[in-house]
């Protein structure tokens, strides 16, 4: 089971964006309150609040290291998150 806090903070280190499992990803985006809509392989998560969408579409296992910066953009931009 992965430690969410610990997700959390490797995505806003940004010391590892290669090292982040794609499906650790969205399941972080899903606990900080995200919505998950699938289209093809692609998933894109929207919030109330936040302008904008995250689109998230795996390489193998991980994510692409482009979007994790994505996803820190929004995350600092829009944060603080709560897990």
């Amino acid at each position: 089971m992965t430690n969410y806090k610990e997700l959390l903070a490797q995505v806003l280190s940004g010391r590892s964006d290669a090292n982040i499992r794609y499906d650790e990803l969205c399941h972080l985006l899903s606990r900080l309150g995200f919505f998950d809509r699938m289209r093809g392989s692609h998933h894109i998560f929207a919030k109330p609040g936040v302008d904008g969408q995250i689109n998230l579409q795996p390489h193998g296992r991980m994510a692409k290291k482009y979007q994790v910066k994505q996803v820190r953009k929004v995350l600092t931009d829009y944060g603080p998150f709560e897990i």
